[in-house]
């Protein structure tokens, strides 16, 4: 198969670290960097009807415990993040959690996932991932019942550890 090239920006190049010198994806080098314990936080939102709510809370949904079952698809998409997205580098989780809180005034669903691990590089993606399929997984759970529900908001709120240092949303 012929190679295309890329023009070359050294700006981007030298921003994006998994574009090489010749503008081709690649998978960082870690090896040199020190394993350190390294978290991420990320959130997203699954907006619905309130009765829609409502049958989450009592329990009704027909296809069984909405936030169990996100939670449980939630830590194994955390898990699963390298076979997913191409360039990310598979990771010995040491935590991943989900909480889900039912909000009354969105309404709807508020999905937050931390992950951590010690190792070379963080788990950005891993977080991000994690609440992604949580969400999607509260989605299919409900579809039956209302097809419109929507998946908004998913972002990073909060990476600590590693080289880059501290980052909070919205500082």
């Amino acid at each position: 198969m012929p190679r295309t090239t890329r023009p070359k920006s050294s700006k981007t190049s030298a921003a994006l670290t998994h574009i090489d010198a010749r503008g081709e994806a690649r998978m960082v080098d870690v090896s040199a960097k020190s394993a350190t314990e390294r978290t991420a936080v990320a959130e997203g939102r699954v907006v619905m009807s309130k009765a829609t709510l409502t049958l989450i809370e009592t329990g009704q949904a027909k296809k069984g415990d909405v936030l169990a079952t996100a939670r449980i698809a939630g830590i194994m998409a955390a898990k699963r993040t390298s076979e997913l997205i191409p360039l990310c580098h598979p990771l010995a989780l040491t935590k991943v959690t989900i909480d889900i809180a039912t909000d009354a005034k969105l309404p709807g669903c508020i999905v937050r996932a931390t992950v951590k691990v010690t190792g070379p590089t963080g788990v950005e993606m891993e977080a991000l991932t994690a609440v992604t399929v949580a969400c999607l997984t509260i989605y299919d759970m409900i579809k039956a019942v209302e097809r419109g529900v929507r998946i908004e908001g998913i972002h990073l709120i909060e990476k600590i550890g590693g080289e880059s240092g501290h980052y909070r949303a919205g500082e």
